[in-house]
């Protein structure tokens, strides 16, 4: 990149320029206000941007291009939509797979693959269905997640077995309790994902029943109806419901931390984070949640944050 202040013209090298082009053509300069921000601190300093694409960048690019290109990318999504829903309704899977089952890999007479064809993992199955065997016993979903550690019994993605990877949420249908695919009934559509524009994150938000793609699989059950309305029921008596407000309570996304430190203390055996086990206590979180840390260790809040702003007084 070079730069002469009597022109006061930058020059993008081919990296940068190639980097800016992709930003134009993808809509990001239209839908991300840090790129906006540069271009008008950049006129503000009678800096002019070239790309070796589009030349100078002018307001052309930054709004209606970046207008046009957005709207284009919307358009792909709902085409992208439309074709995932096809095959949902024909008994495939909409995209991701589930724990308890394995993506089938064929091919057409023409070589092209047949995709979305699923088939059960029976060595998962049977752990799915010792889950829901166990919760409808009465365990806990944390006592389920440890005693599963214990044994060295992987997880989804291989990862380790926490309480909410196995209760989940039940409105949403999320976490293997809530899972419908497991009754040979999945529904798609169920969530959709915005991005917060302050923080750039996806969210997601429960879909109205009405637009749920709901199909019959039954090649695909894994559990008895029997016991899936048992731990229905009983996830019932113990949960409560948040539907009372349709859409929940805005100020819950914003909410800040109540005390100095929260989240950003880590447990030195695990790397896992320390929270909140009592009302003036803080431990380990994989200990309690996981069984994989042997680390008991607890402090106190107010002793802990004492120690580190004395310590921060002195450096």
């Amino acid at each position: 990149m070079s730069n002469s202040c009597e022109s006061s013209i930058m020059v993008f090298s081919p990296l940068i320029a190639a980097i800016a082009t992709f930003a134009l053509n993808t809509g990001l300069w239209f839908r991300r206000g840090r790129f906006v921000g540069i271009y008008k601190r950049m006129r503000y300093a009678d800096v002019k941007m070239f790309t070796l694409f589009e030349g100078e960048i002018s307001e052309l690019h930054v709004g209606l291009k970046g207008t046009m290109n957005a709207l284009f990318i919307k358009d792909l999504a709902d085409k992208t939509r439309r074709g995932l829903r096809r095959r949902v309704e024909d008994g495939k899977s909409g995209g991701g797979n589930s724990y308890g089952y394995d993506v089938v890999k064929r091919f057409d007479g023409n070589g092209e693959p047949i995709r979305g064809d699923r088939t059960i993992n029976e060595a998962q199955a049977a752990i799915i269905r010792r889950i829901f065997t166990d919760y409808n016993a009465g365990l806990s979903s944390r006592t389920i997640a440890m005693t599963l550690n214990r044994e060295g019994l992987p997880g989804p993605m291989g990862r380790e077995w926490g309480p909410s990877t196995i209760h989940g949420n039940r409105e949403r249908g999320t976490g293997i309790l809530n899972n419908e695919l497991y009754v040979g009934r999945p529904v798609w559509n169920r969530l959709r994902y915005v991005k917060d524009p302050d923080t750039g994150r996806r969210v997601s938000r429960l879909n109205p029943e009405s637009e749920w793609v709901v199909q019959d699989v039954p090649d695909l059950r894994i559990v008895d109806q029997n016991l899936w309305d048992a731990v229905k029921a009983r996830q019932g008596e113990l949960a409560f419901s948040t539907r009372t407000r349709p859409e929940g309570n805005p100020l819950n996304d914003r909410r800040r931390p109540k005390h100095l430190f929260a989240g950003l203390v880590k447990c030195g055996c695990c790397g896992g984070g320390y929270s909140m086990i009592a009302k003036d206590l803080l431990g380990c979180s994989t200990a309690r949640n996981k069984g994989t840390c042997d680390n008991r260790i607890n402090i106190r809040r107010d002793a802990l944050q004492a120690s580190i702003l004395n310590g921060l007084k002195n450096t």
